[in-house]
């Protein structure tokens, strides 16, 4: 069995030009390091998030699910969810659990800025 992933993740929440907060991820998001994760995305209910995962190394199932739980809650608020910099690893991850169509992913943050300010709209 191999050792899990001991690299710690790091959050940094940036304000986006158009209103948005943006969660820049740098690490993997794992079992392991989801937690805060959750924690910061439930922090401020009213604007829509923007998750750049483009500093993101690796990604897990629980991963994953933590940005489904993030989606929901935006969802059930009526905020704009949005992911921007998957790589290729993550993308296929996205591809295999047929989530790809579900969550709104986009090539760049200023698009993924302008398609959550666009819902709140």
């Amino acid at each position: 069995m191999s050792t899990p992933r001991s690299e710690s993740l790091k959050i940094e929440i940036l304000g986006g030009a158009k209103g948005s907060r943006i969660l820049k991820l740098t690490g993997p998001l794992t079992l392991q390091t989801l937690f805060d994760f959750q924690q910061i995305a439930r922090q401020d209910a009213t604007k829509p998030i923007v998750v750049d995962l483009t500093n993101t190394s690796y990604m897990d199932s629980a991963g994953l699910g933590a940005i489904l739980s993030v989606f929901a809650s935006c969802q059930r608020t009526q905020r704009g969810f949005a992911v921007t910099g998957r790589s290729e690893r993550i993308r296929t991850l996205f591809e295999v659990t047929h989530v790809d169509g579900v969550i709104p992913c986009f090539d760049s943050l200023d698009a993924a800025e302008s398609a959550v300010v666009k819902h709140v709209a």
